[in-house]
């Protein structure tokens, strides 16, 4: 019997890694992978926002082709209490563009008279069915921010988010200890769930 196909709305090596441990009983395809190769435009104010631009994008790139798949997309980011949710869904870029290291600097700077630290990771998953309709899901990790960088893993804001659950930083944990309590692990989970029910 032909595996279902799932289309991952990214080229982002270690996503892809991570939703095919997940879903080995699927057939998953990255943006490369069918071809598309346009710019998607994540303008949106929400997590849920972007997620639904690109799932809308690549659902409306393979409409008239052959692909019976379902589209997964999401959108993640950390989100600080007392900075009103800031950096939220410019996490990525928050000092510029895409530099993890200045992003880090730039929040520890924001916080540095702070007592409150608390802040969480939310991952907004957009599954969109092959009839054009779509499901939300959301997971979450809460943590504090640290004063310092600690640890070695260097992506994004490991190296300053204490998780509670762990009960150290991201980057002071292996790749199966955050998947494992990560806010993308978590949505992604939920799919998982959904798609074995339905």
């Amino acid at each position: 019997m032909k595996k279902q196909s799932i289309i991952l709305a990214s080229n982002n090596e270690h996503k892809i890694e991570e939703i095919k441990a997940m879903f080995n009983n699927y057939n998953v395809l990255s943006l490369l992978d069918i071809g598309f190769t346009e710019d998607i435009i994540e303008d949106g104010v929400t997590f849920f926002d972007n997620a639904l631009i690109k799932a809308l994008a690549v659902y409306n790139y393979i409409k008239d082709k052959k692909y019976n798949a379902y589209i997964i997309a999401d959108d993640s980011g950390l989100c600080v209490d007392a900075l009103n949710g800031a950096p939220g869904v410019f996490s990525a870029r928050y000092a510029g563009n895409h530099d993890a290291k200045a992003n880090r600097d730039k929040l520890l700077e924001e916080l540095k008279d702070e007592k409150n630290r608390n802040a969480h990771y939310e991952c907004d998953v957009v599954l969109m069915l092959q009839n054009g309709e779509y499901k939300n899901f959301v997971g979450r990790c809460d943590g504090v921010i640290t004063t310092a960088e600690i640890g070695d893993n260097e992506f994004g804001y490991n190296k300053i988010f204490y998780s509670l659950d762990l009960q150290k930083t991201f980057a002071q944990a292996t790749i199966e200890e955050r998947n494992a309590v990560s806010h993308r692990g978590k949505a992604i989970k939920q799919v998982k769930e959904y798609l074995e029910n339905n």
